[in-house]
């Protein structure tokens, strides 16, 4: 049988049982932030996508035009693409990231020179 204090040491292992603050497993909330933005801009993908097709479209009357536009202006700002920024999954720096690993060249060369990532090595010739 489980004791009180025991009941307690597991509630700590669960993010938010133990009644404090509870963690987001983010390095920082400059991650978060951006990690919000990539869920926005996948929710919102395809009706920005449409409404972009009718506002450019020259074919179309300038009117409905005119209405994608007004309606491309009211979709949230982060669901646009463009402000979502690669960033670093381990470090979360912005500048320098490898993107096919997610990873900042430092990162990226640290784990490779400790032979922490398979099918990488340094170049030799």
């Amino acid at each position: 049988m489980m004791q009180h204090s025991d009941d307690y040491e597991l509630l700590s292992w669960i993010p938010g049982g133990n009644g404090g603050p509870t963690r987001n497993y983010y390095v920082d909330w400059r991650m978060l932030r951006d990690v919000k933005r990539r869920k926005m801009a996948f929710e919102f993908a395809d009706e920005r996508r449409r409404l972009n097709a009718i506002r450019k479209n020259t074919i179309l009357p300038k009117e409905l035009q005119e209405v994608a536009d007004q309606e491309i202006a009211s979709l949230p700002r982060d669901s646009c693409p463009v402000r979502i920024r690669n960033r670093c999954v381990l470090t979360s720096r912005p500048r320098g990231v490898k993107r096919r690993w997610r990873l900042s060249r430092i990162v990226f060369r640290h784990l490779a020179d400790h032979n922490q990532m398979s099918g990488i090595q340094r170049a030799m010739w």
